[in-house]
C-alpha cells in the first residue's frame, strides 16, 4: 500500500462502507452518535461504497457532489480529491447530484467561516456550529467552500473504497490487503491485476480496515493536474440541461411581477387585458405578486405588461437619497455599532498626534448572472417535484414547504445546473411561486424572471460606507489605525429571508459586515467596528461579500498613508508584512513580473495586496485616462497563493473571472434607487466590461503544499483598490467611491 501523507489515516468512527449498511458516513454528536442514510439510488449493475461513491461493474466510478455547479469546475474538481485517492481511471469517472442529507452538509461554511455568519451564531463553538449545520442538513454552495470543506471527505471515502478493494482483491489472490496497490481504474500486485468493476459488488460487503493510510495528495496522478472538465462536453454540443429546459407534458410557463420596495400589496389588476394576449390560460394574484401564465413565456410576459398591475406600499419609498441618508446617520450613531476587532489601544493611540482621516465608499451592486431566477414545478396527488438552479437545496426546499403547506418529505428537489451564482442563487422566490402555481393551476410550470425583473428584486451588494482613521510613528509606519463600516446586515438580512428559525436580526450589527477590514499589516493598534444601516433595499451574498467592500477602503487608505509618509506603496507594505509571509511573496512577485516603476506619478501602476477565504492574493493594475475622460485598465497582475491546487486551469479560469467581475463593479454604473425601483432594466444600464474593455490579464499562481484556499471569489476584491491606486499615481487624484470616475472623489 502507499505510504500515506504526513500521517494522515482515515478515521473508521466517522465512516462506514458497506452496501450493507448502504448508509455513508457515521457522525457522531458528541456522545450521542447516529447515522443517517445518504438517499443514494443504485442503477442496474451499480454499487454504493459510501455517501460520495458508486462503482458499477462496467468500471465507471461515479462521485457524487453536494455542491452547485455554477461555472467554478466543481463538478470536476471535487471528483479529482476521490479519484486520486481511490486510483482511478479519470476517463471513467462520473458525477452525480447528492440528495439532501445531512451527510452532505457544509458544516466549514459554519464552523470554519463564522465571522461571515449571522449574529445568532456568535460565540457558540465551533463544535456546536458544526452540529447545527449537520442536524440541519445545511448543504450550501458559497463563501469559496466547496474545496476547503469537502476535500477531507473525499480523501477519506475514496481512500476508504480503495482499501476495500484491495481487500477484495487480495481475497481472490490469497494476498494482504496492504500488499496491493490501485492505479488507474486497476487493482495491482505486482503483475497481477483487476479491474474495480469485477470486485466492485463483494468489495463494498467487506469490512474496512482499521488503519487506512492516505495517500499524498496527487500521488495518483490526478489531483493537482489540468484534467480535462467534466461540465465542458455538454456545454459546448447544447446538451446540458438547464430548469430552463425542463419540458413536461402539459407545462406551460410563467412570468411574474413584483411592486416596488418596502411593504408592497397588489392593488389592482386588469385581468380581461392580460387575457386578451394569445396563447394566456390564467393569472394567479399573490399578496406581494402577480403572475401570468400562458402556453409560452413570451405570451406570459407581454400579458403582465398588458395588465398594468398597481401596488399599494406603506411607508416611503426608499431611493439614492434616503440609502445615503440612513448609511450617514448610522456612520454617526454610535449606538448602532459593534467593535469586532480590538488590538492595543486604538482609542489612545488615535486621541494623540497627527491623525490621517478618509471615506470610502461602494454603492449597491447587482448580481445580473447570465441564467435569471428559473424554476419548474409539477404537482403529482401530494407530492411537490421541483427543477432549480439553487447555492441552497435544503433551504430552498424548506421555504417552498411553508409557502405550500406541504412536509418537507412530499417535496422532491431535483438540483440544476446553475448559469451563474455569485450569491444569486441563494434565492428561493422562483420555485416558490413555481410551486404555489403548480398547485393552483394544477399542471406543471415553469416561472422565470424577466430580465428586468431579474434586475429590480435582486438581493444586492449592500452599499457601505468606511471610515478610516491612522497615525504615522517614527518612520512613516503605522502605529494605529480604525476603521468604521457603515452597511446593512446583508448576512443576516438573507438568513432572515432563507432560514427564518435561525433567529436572525438585520437590526443588529454583524462581523461578516466587517470581513476584510483588518488590514493585514503588523499595526500594534487596531480597531474594526460595524455600525448596521436599514435602508429599505434588500441585500445579500454578493460574490466576495464584503471583502468586495472593505479591500478598496483598506488598501486604498493604506496608499495615502504611503503618500502621507513619503515612502513608494511597495515599501511601505512590506514593511509591515513580516507576519504575513505568504501575502508578501504574493505582493513581490507581482511587482517583479509588472515591472513596478515605484508608483510614482506618472507611471499610471497601482498595487493592492489582500489575504481572505484561505487564500493571498495581490494584483497590480496599470490604468490611465482614456477618450472623454473615461477609466482604461490596459494590464492586470495577479499572484494569489491558494495552498494545494487541485485543478491549475480552474484556479486561474476563477481567477480570471473575479478580476473581470471585479473590474464592472469597480468602472461600471451604479445601481440607482427612484421611488422604491432600481432604474436599470437590462444589461446595457449596469456598463459591464466588455471583451474590448478587457485588460491583458496575467495570472501567476505560487505552488505549495498548505492546505487549499478558496479562489472563486478571490480575484474580485483588490481589482477596484489597485486600479483607484493607479490612477492616483498617473493623475494625483484620489478616488474614494466606486464606481470610480475621475474628477469625483
Amino acid at each position: 500500500m502507499a505510504e500515506s501523507g504526513k500521517g494522515w489515516k482515515v478515521d473508521r468512527r466517522k465512516l462506514l462502507i458497506g452496501g450493507g449498511a448502504g448508509a455513508g458516513l457515521l457522525l457522531a454528536w458528541g456522545v450521542w452518535p447516529r447515522s443517517y442514510d445518504a438517499g443514494l439510488n443504485a442503477s442496474p449493475g451499480e454499487t454504493i461504497f459510501n455517501a460520495f461513491l458508486k462503482i458499477g461493474e462496467d468500471g465507471r466510478v461515479v462521485v457524487i457532489v453536494p455542491q452547485a455547479e455554477m461555472g467554478q469546475g466543481v463538478t470536476t474538481s471535487l471528483p479529482q480529491i476521490l479519484a486520486d485517492e481511490l486510483g482511478a481511471d479519470w476517463r471513467t469517472i462520473a458525477v452525480e447530484p447528492a440528495p439532501i442529507s445531512p451527510l452532505y452538509a457544509n458544516y466549514f461554511i459554519v464552523a470554519e467561516g463564522a465571522k461571515e455568519l449571522p449574529d445568532w451564531l456568535q460565540g457558540v463553538g465551533g463544535w456546536a456550529m458544526r452540529e447545527v449545520a449537520i442536524r440541519s442538513a445545511l448543504m450550501v454552495t458559497g463563501g469559496s467552500t466547496s474545496i476547503r470543506g469537502f476535500e477531507q471527505r473525499y480523501r477519506e471515502a475514496g481512500a476508504a473504497a480503495r482499501a476495500l478493494l484491495c481487500k477484495a482483491a487480495g481475497k481472490r489472490w490469497g494476498a494482504d490487503w496492504d500488499a496491493c496497490e490501485t492505479e488507474k481504474g486497476f487493482v495491482t500486485r505486482g503483475a497481477d491485476r483487476i479491474r474495480f468493476g469485477e470486485i466492485a459488488a463483494e468489495a463494498a460487503l467487506l469490512k474496512p480496515p482499521s488503519n487506512i493510510p492516505l495517500r499524498v495528495p496527487g500521488e495518483g496522478k490526478i489531483s493537482g493536474q489540468s484534467v480535462p472538465r467534466i461540465d465542458l462536453p455538454a456545454k459546448v454540443d447544447g446538451t446540458a440541461r438547464y430548469a430552463g429546459d425542463v419540458r413536461l407534458p402539459g407545462m406551460v410557463f410563467a412570468s411574474v411581477r413584483h411592486g416596488p420596495f418596502g411593504d408592497t400589496r397588489l392593488a389592482g389588476i386588469d385581468k380581461a387585458k392580460a387575457h386578451a394576449i394569445g396563447g394566456v390560460v390564467g393569472v394567479v394574484e399573490n399578496p406581494h405578486w402577480v403572475a401570468a401564465i400562458a402556453t409560452n413565456w413570451w405570451a406570459a410576459n407581454r400579458a403582465l405588461d398588458a395588465m398594468t398591475p398597481k401596488f399599494h406600499v406603506e411607508g416611503a419609498l426608499p431611493d439614492d437619497a434616503s440609502i445615503l441618508a440612513s448609511l450617514e446617520a448610522s456612520l454617526s450613531d454610535a449606538s448602532k455599532g459593534k467593535r469586532f476587532v480590538e488590538r492595543g489601544d486604538p482609542d489612545g493611540v488615535l486621541a494623540d498626534g497627527e491623525v490621517v482621516s478618509a471615506e470610502y465608499s461602494v454603492p449597491l451592486a447587482v448580481h445580473s448572472p447570465m441564467e435569471p431566477l428559473v424554476a419548474a414545478a409539477h404537482l403529482t396527488g401530494d407530492e411537490l417535484e421541483i427543477w432549480m438552479p439553487t447555492q441552497a437545496p435544503g433551504m430552498a426546499r424548506a421555504a417552498i414547504s411553508r409557502a405550500t403547506g406541504l412536509d418537507e418529505s412530499a417535496i422532491t428537489l431535483y438540483p440544476m445546473l446553475v448559469g451563474g451564482g455569485f450569491g444569486r442563487k441563494t434565492a428561493t422566490d422562483a420555485a416558490v411561486v413555481a410551486a404555489i402555481i403548480a398547485i393552483k393551476m394544477k399542471r406543471p410550470v415553469q416561472v422565470m424572471w424577466s430580465r428586468s425583473e431579474e434586475i429590480m428584486q435582486d438581493d444586492y451588494r449592500p452599499p457601505a460606507i468606511g471610515r478610516l482613521k491612522a497615525r504615522l510613528g517614527p518612520g512613516g509606519r503605522p502605529i494605529g489605525w480604525s476603521i468604521i463600516v457603515a452597511s446593512p446586515s446583508a448576512m443576516a438580512e438573507q438568513f432572515a429571508k432563507l432560514q427564518p428559525s435561525m433567529g436572525t436580526n438585520p437590526e443588529k450589527p454583524e462581523s461578516g459586515a466587517t470581513s476584510g477590514a483588518e488590514p493585514p499589516y503588523s499595526i500594534p493598534a487596531v480597531a474594526v467596528e460595524h455600525r448596521v444601516a436599514r435602508i429599505g433595499v434588500p441585500t445579500g451574498m454578493w460574490r466576495s461579500v464584503a471583502h468586495s467592500s472593505n479591500a478598496f477602503f483598506v488598501e486604498s487608505f493604506v496608499d495615502e498613508l504611503a503618500a502621507k509618509a513619503s515612502v513608494e506603496p511597495l515599501s511601505f507594505r512590506m514593511q509591515m508584512l513580516g507576519s504575513s509571509p505568504r501575502l508578501a511573496r504574493c505582493l513581490t512577485t507581482a511587482a517583479s513580473i509588472g515591472n513596478w516603476q515605484g508608483g510614482v506619478e506618472g507611471s499610471g501602476q497601482g498595487i493592492a495586496a489582500h489575504s481572505c477565504f484561505g487564500s493571498h492574493i495581490a494584483m497590480l493594475a496599470e490604468a490611465r485616462i482614456g477618450d472623454g475622460g473615461k477609466i482604461v485598465v490596459d494590464r492586470i497582475i495577479a499572484v494569489a497563493d491558494v495552498g494545494r491546487i487541485i485543478h491549475p486551469d480552474i484556479v486561474r479560469q476563477q481567477i480570471e473571472g473575479g478580476i473581470i467581475w471585479g473590474l464592472s463593479a469597480a468602472l461600471g454604473e451604479a445601481i440607482s434607487v427612484k421611488g422604491g425601483l432600481v432604474t436599470a432594466r437590462n444589461f446595457d444600464g449596469l456598463g459591464l466590461v466588455t471583451l474590448a474593455e478587457t485588460p491583458e490579464i496575467v495570472v501567476e499562481l505560487i505552488t505549495n503544499h498548505e492546505d487549499p484556499g478558496g479562489v472563486g471569489e478571490l480575484g474580485v476584491p483588490t481589482v477596484a483598490p489597485a486600479v483607484a491606486n493607479a490612477i492616483f499615481s498617473t493623475t494625483g487624484q484620489r478616488l474614494r467611491s466606486l464606481p470610480l470616475r475621475p474628477g469625483r472623489e
